[in-house]
């Protein structure tokens, strides 16, 4: 019998360039050690300056793309921006997945959603981890938005760094090399884990597991922790090699965020 084929489809603001990347080298990564294989599917959003305004507008157009995926009967849906769901309100994630879900439903195509927001809240849990340091490439209010959500949902940030970065384009060409040495100059010692890039355009996977042996910490990121609910909301295990501690096998099995939501 061949292996099953999933359908991953990817709601991503029009400037990003690096969710249909990393999320697709991880899972690609996982065809090495597990038979099943997948296809990648995107519809955008238009955003390209990480402003309030401009994330209001694009959540807006959120379940045009939901409806346009459930076209194509994908398995899985992701959100592929965290600081536009978490600038909409505190625990916001689980407004927008419920949303969504219903869009596909009502399309007859029920698929379930995972939004990077609330799969980094939920990763963060699954490991434990209730107190982090981290780095994100926004201005320094959303940042604070991203560090008043996490505080929201029982995670103290204990140190942050804003790299202000107001451009989308210029967060996708921030060199990942940099960020172990940046993560080392946060106050991490009393961290559960550190967040790499809480911010699914800043690429980051390449530097996961150099990060961890520096620090001597989970280390996670935003596509990393998507990557992690989209293969528990499909019911498979959740491992997959070079992508840090969360993917290495040791949470394979856990329940995902939204237990109510089944693969087809």
């Amino acid at each position: 019998m061949s292996p099953r084929t999933y359908r991953i489809g990817q709601i991503v603001p029009s400037s990003n360039v690096t969710m249909e990347t990393e999320v697709p080298a991880i899972l690609h990564a996982r065809e090495s050690i597990a038979p099943e294989r997948f296809t990648f599917h995107s519809s955008r959003m238009r955003m390209t300056h990480v402003t309030p305004e401009q994330l209001k507008a694009m959540d807006a157009d959120s379940d045009r793309c939901a409806v346009e995926l459930s076209d194509a009967h994908v398995d899985v849906l992701g959100y592929a921006c965290l600081v536009a769901i978490m600038s909409m309100g505190l625990g916001y994630h689980r407004t927008s997945e419920e949303r969504l879900h219903a869009r596909t439903v009502e399309n007859g195509a029920p698929a379930p959603v995972v939004t990077s927001a609330g799969a980094l809240v939920h990763g963060l849990h699954t490991m434990g981890a209730k107190k982090v340091a981290l780095l994100a490439p926004y201005m320094r209010p959303l940042t604070q938005t991203v560090v008043d959500y996490l505080t929201h949902e029982g995670i103290e940030v204990l140190d942050y760094q804003a790299l202000e970065i107001p451009n989308n384009l210029d967060v996708a060409a921030h060199d990942p090399a940099k960020l172990p040495g940046l993560a080392r100059a946060l106050d991490y010692a009393d961290a559960d884990a550190v967040v790499l890039s809480a911010c699914v355009q800043m690429p980051s996977l390449s530097a996961i597991e150099e990060a961890e042996q520096l620090l001597g910490k989970p280390v996670v990121s935003a596509a990393v922790c998507t990557a992690h609910q989209m293969l528990r909301a499909l019911n498979l295990p959740a491992v997959a090699p070079g992508a840090g501690h969360l993917l290495s096998g040791a949470y394979a099995e856990t329940p995902p965020a939204r237990q109510s939501y089944t693969a087809r």
